[in-house]
């Protein structure tokens, strides 16, 4: 395995674990109070209890903490055209894809093993391969070990929404406050054009009944959670020319039954898959297309914008998935888990955090104050801690900033092929990142050379490493106020 992550190395400074130890011991402040100065104003204090650490349910926690997947359960009840979970590769994040099926026991061992070594780890998730509710036992049974060695990890399950209302009360009984429901549809007619067949009380129905069926118990299910008061993500798969403009529908519907959130994601579709919409060349919307309909749900059910479609076994940081790190062959086979790495981490976080959000409000003020009624699309290359931290070069994704009148808000992100390989870059991957990169006006990075730099300026796009280091949001203040003739805020530290 690799050096452990056991410091806020990418995030500020280089700190092996004993000074992380000695600064999280050395006073004036602890996770559950500095943590705390991070919550919205106009976010209720109970909630936020619940998400601020969850990397999922907080763009703000994603830059922070790390989840973990394990891919206990394979049977699924339902056919998705969008889906084939056969296939296998590394590189990729995709829902559904994993590279070895867990025993509630095995997948116990590797969640101590990946908490001794990735202490960002605050949640545990059951997303397949297939459905969490429908392979129910093995569900249960792996929450149920878990949560004896490790009570303060969060517990999260995805579902197709099926079988979501049988297991509703054993949810909350097990103190698992977050699931997510995969909802692409809420006419049936649209979800027909989705879905071939569900398997439902012993027997396969296709066609309308199918989908009439799937939506009935979808809704029950999010009202039953949300009575509950669980909290509930909404994944929709955007189909461009099936169910795009139909997502405004289902946002609606979500917001009214209590969805805490609603993820729109870009469908995956590509023939070696082997999925249904790949191989009949269906296909899933650019960039630009997904930002323009989620611009179009502000308002409605609150969006989330920087999810990463993760595999079924994903591990660590949204931003850096470890999990082929982490396969049962490099995994001891006694593990004991030590709590101390994540206990001093959660210390040192809740003060960094603290500090960002003082500079993000600064930050978001100045360019309200700029008053210039124009906007900025801004591509930031970052390992995580909210800073402009990661080489051009070295980076497999960009986080898309907009500032604009409203402030500095995250708008989704753009996967490219790393550049940069040794000290080499290749002029065809380079041409596929500045591709990736339609649309934006700057792109800000810890260090960009030359060669890079110029061919992004010849296709429209600026670049710097001036603000390398500083906080994301502080950058694109001093960005935007002296594209606009406002004084900018000082770079943090």
């Amino acid at each position: 395995m690799s050096e452990p992550m056991i410091s806020l190395e990418s995030l500020t400074s280089t700190k092996s674990f004993d000074q992380l130890l000695a600064t999280a011991k050395s006073g004036g402040c602890a996770s559950s109070s500095c943590g705390s100065s991070a919550k919205p104003d106009d976010m209720d204090s109970a909630i936020w209890e619940k998400i601020k650490d969850h990397p999922c349910f907080s763009e703000e926690a994603h830059h922070y903490f790390a989840r973990m997947h394990v891919a206990v359960a394979p049977a699924c009840n339902i056919q998705c055209n969008y889906c084939n979970r056969k296939y296998d590769c590394a590189n990729e994040s995709r829902p559904g894809v994993v590279s070895e099926k867990l025993t509630p026991e095995q997948a116990l061992r590797k969640v101590m093993a990946v908490a001794n070594e990735v202490p960002q780890l605050s949640v545990l998730g059951i997303a397949g391969p297939g459905d969490a509710c429908y392979d129910w036992t093995k569900t249960k049974a792996t929450f149920e070990q878990v949560a004896r060695e490790i009570p303060d990890i969060k517990l999260c399950i995805s579902t197709n929404g099926l079988a979501l209302p049988d297991h509703v009360a054993e949810l909350a009984d097990m103190n698992v406050d977050h699931v997510t429901i995969t909802i692409n549809m809420v006419d049936p007619e649209v979800g027909a054009k989705i879905y071939p067949w569900i398997f439902y009380d012993h027997r396969r129905y296709t066609g309308i009944e199918a989908t009439q069926i799937l939506h009935k118990r979808q809704m029950l299910g999010l009202e039953m959670l949300t009575a509950r008061g669980i909290l509930t993500k909404i994944n929709s798969v955007m189909i461009p020319g099936i169910n795009d403009e139909h997502l405004i529908e289902v946002n609606k519907w979500v917001k009214e039954r209590g969805a805490f959130l609603h993820n729109v994601m870009p469908l995956i579709s590509d023939p070696a898959h082997g999925a249904y919409y790949g191989l009949t060349g269906q296909r899933g919307p650019n960039a630009m297309e997904l930002k323009a309909l989620q611009d179009r749900l502000e308002g409605g059910a609150k969006l989330m914008r920087h999810c990463r479609q993760c595999r079924a076994d994903a591990v660590g940081l949204l931003v850096s998935d470890r999990g082929q790190e982490f396969t049962l062959d490099q995994i001891p086979g006694e593990v004991t888990y030590d709590a101390s790495k994540r206990e001093a981490y959660r210390e040192v976080v809740a003060r960094e955090r603290g500090d960002h959000v003082a500079a993000k409000s600064a930050a978001t003020g100045m360019v309200k104050a700029a008053g210039s009624g124009k906007s900025l699309l801004v591509a930031v290359a970052t390992k995580g801690g909210g800073r402009v931290n990661e080489h051009f070069g070295h980076s497999k994704e960009f986080q898309i900033y907009e500032a604009s009148p409203t402030g500095i808000s995250f708008v989704g992100h753009r996967k490219v092929e790393q550049y940069c390989l040794g000290g080499w870059g290749e002029d065809a991957t380079l041409d596929g990142v500045i591709a990736a990169l339609e649309g934006i006006d700057i792109v800000l990075c810890a260090k960009i050379g030359d060669c890079p730099k110029d061919q992004l300026t010849g296709a429209g796009i600026r670049a710097t490493d001036a603000y390398g280091y500083d906080y994301i949001e502080t950058a694109i203040s001093a960005l935007y106020t002296a594209e606009f003739g406002v004084e900018p805020l000082a770079a943090t530290t």
